[in-house]
């Protein structure tokens, strides 16, 4: 979705890793399934104590969403446990593809 640019917030822990990004750095993320990498410059960082305000701050297609969808935060308990999410906080990290 972020290749395709329907995507531009990708949802993280504010966790030790995290809090390195700057915004104007580039990542590559890969794709788990395909190991397709895409690079990406940091536009903006938004943190919150929880994904319930980080899906506040942005429309559910910025989050990745379709439009048929319904977002809700309790999805990203699939991959991140309640206990870590209140020890970190959470992160959108606002990114736009490189070419």
């Amino acid at each position: 979705m972020i290749k395709s640019g329907q995507k531009w917030v990708e949802m993280r822990l504010y966790d030790e890793k995290r809090r390195k990004i700057k915004v104007d750095d580039e990542i590559v993320f890969t794709h788990t399934d395909t190991a397709e990498a895409l690079l990406c410059k940091v536009k903006g960082l938004c943190v919150c104590a929880d994904f319930n305000e980080l899906y506040r701050r942005y429309d559910k297609i910025a989050l990745g969403y379709q439009e048929s969808e319904t977002a809700h935060p309790q999805d990203m308990l699939a991959y991140y446990s309640q206990e870590n999410i209140d020890v970190y906080g959470v992160v959108g990290i606002e990114v736009k593809l490189l070419p």
